[in-house]
């Protein structure tokens, strides 16, 4: 009986475990500085033909920091029955698949999962729709709202001509533009509305669906993409970015600043499947983020901060770096970078987006003698909580391009002079004074 029990204990725990796990797990995607962050794909049926639907796809980043860069966004998706694209406008399905049935008109794809991208800026007039034709870039919501949406025109044929009828997509997939981010399946949601251009006269979707997709870093990548180095004026110890933070890889799978291999054409030519060539070093991180207590001034204090790329095949546009400090709500003057405040929590003036200039320094170049850009921050004291002791003045965290850099540990950063050594020191050198000016006298 008594073995029973210990028994009947062990899967109570075990259950609870299992319950926790399951529990917690949806919060991979939880980002504290982005709480409300998602990407929002909606589709407008907008009116009916005589075997299925026409519909405006959109596509709405409500991230506030994290975009779509080059090569863009990719969306897809399962058909519920046996559906076919007829046509696109503002985008394309990458594979037509098997229309060999079809006799005389040719849909545009017969895949049952078909997978849709961006046009080019390029593309011809006549195949354009509102919002298309960025090459899937998208800005970050924070960053620029108008350049945070896209849309297409899809034309759906075999499925249904009502309401009723019509099944929704399942198996959302969204990569941007690789992995990272998880869909939720579709729902029917009230019609939007849309006004004349006039503004005197609201038209109504005949039905409307909405899907949600989510980040997660932790599918993204197992390892960090980007990490930060520390230093201060009043130390002459520089705090690297700890060793193999972003995974160890052998001399083999990476160059040195100067080899002749960089010569080779075509080097630097990025990858379909996105594959880096870093540069060589301890820390083999793509990106490098560094955080310089510069100077410090009797009602100010100044911060320079460097952002270096790594990798020989990437240049990254409209980048951003994301900061938590408590002295941000202070901030005076920002120099060669643009600066917007974030309020995740409304209440708590903490965090800031820096990112370039425009045609200035909002492309981060290649690894190479060109690939940082830097900037100076300079912050007003509160002299209720300023401090230089304990690393008070360094980042609590750091973002690049929406993921999170490795930070040192915090018994490694910098740490302020013994202040018995300068009081002895001080001491000291009244004391030699004093007998000078006692052995002149006498």
């Amino acid at each position: 009986m008594l073995q029973q029990s210990h028994s009947f204990i062990e899967l109570k725990f075990i259950f609870l475990a299992v319950l926790c796990c399951t529990i917690i797990s949806p919060a991979a995607a939880y980002d504290p500085l982005d709480p409300n962050g998602n990407v929002s794909i909606r589709w407008d049926v907008m009116s009916w033909t005589t075997d299925g639907y026409v519909a405006a796809v959109t596509i709405n980043n409500f991230q506030l920091f994290r975009h779509f860069m080059s090569p863009g966004w990719t969306m897809g998706w399962t058909w519920a029955k046996k559906e076919i694209i007829w046509s696109m406008l503002g985008a394309q399905a990458t594979e037509q698949g098997d229309c060999s049935k079809f006799k005389i008109n040719i849909p545009h794809s017969c895949k049952r999962n078909p997978t849709v991208v961006d046009l080019l800026p390029d593309a011809p007039f006549n195949q354009q729709f509102t919002n298309c034709c960025k090459g899937g870039v998208l800005a970050s919501w924070g960053q620029d709202p108008s350049a945070s949406v896209a849309a297409f025109q899809i034309s759906v044929g075999l499925s249904g001509t009502s309401n009723k009828t019509v099944k929704l997509p399942k198996n959302f997939t969204l990569l941007g533009p690789g992995p990272g981010y998880t869909c939720g399946p579709g729902k029917v949601v009230p019609s939007s509305h849309f006004l004349s251009a006039d503004g005197r006269r609201k038209a109504q979707a005949l039905m409307t669906w909405n899907v949600t997709c989510t980040y997660s870093k932790f599918l993204a990548s197992k390892n960090p993409s980007c990490c930060v180095s520390l230093s201060s004026f009043y130390s002459t110890k520089i705090i690297p970015c700890p060793a193999c933070v972003c995974g160890c890889q052998s001399n083999s799978t990476c160059i040195m600043s100067n080899s002749t291999l960089l010569q080779k054409p075509g080097i630097n030519t990025p990858r379909k499947d996105n594959a880096p060539l870093l540069q060589c070093t301890k820390h083999m991180c793509p990106v490098r983020i560094h955080w310089h207590l510069k100077l410090n001034y009797e009602a100010y204090w100044r911060v320079k901060i460097a952002i270096t790329n790594f990798n020989f095949r990437r240049n990254y546009s409209q980048w951003t770096l994301v900061v938590q400090h408590p002295n941000l709500n202070n901030v005076t003057q920002v120099f060669s970078f643009n600066y917007k405040s974030l309020l995740p929590y409304q209440s708590i003036n903490d965090t800031g987006m820096f990112y370039g200039m425009k045609f200035y320094n909002d492309y981060l170049m290649e690894a190479g003698p060109y690939g940082n850009v830097q900037s100076e921050l300079l912050m007003q004291k509160d002299k209720s909580t300023f401090t230089l002791r304990q690393g008070w003045g360094f980042p609590r965290r750091v973002y690049f391009n929406g993921d999170e850099c490795m930070l040192p540990p915090p018994d490694q950063y910098p740490f302020l002079p013994n202040s018995a050594r300068l009081y002895t020191f001080g001491t000291s050198k009244v004391t030699a004074y004093a007998l000078l000016i006692m052995w002149w006298m006498w």
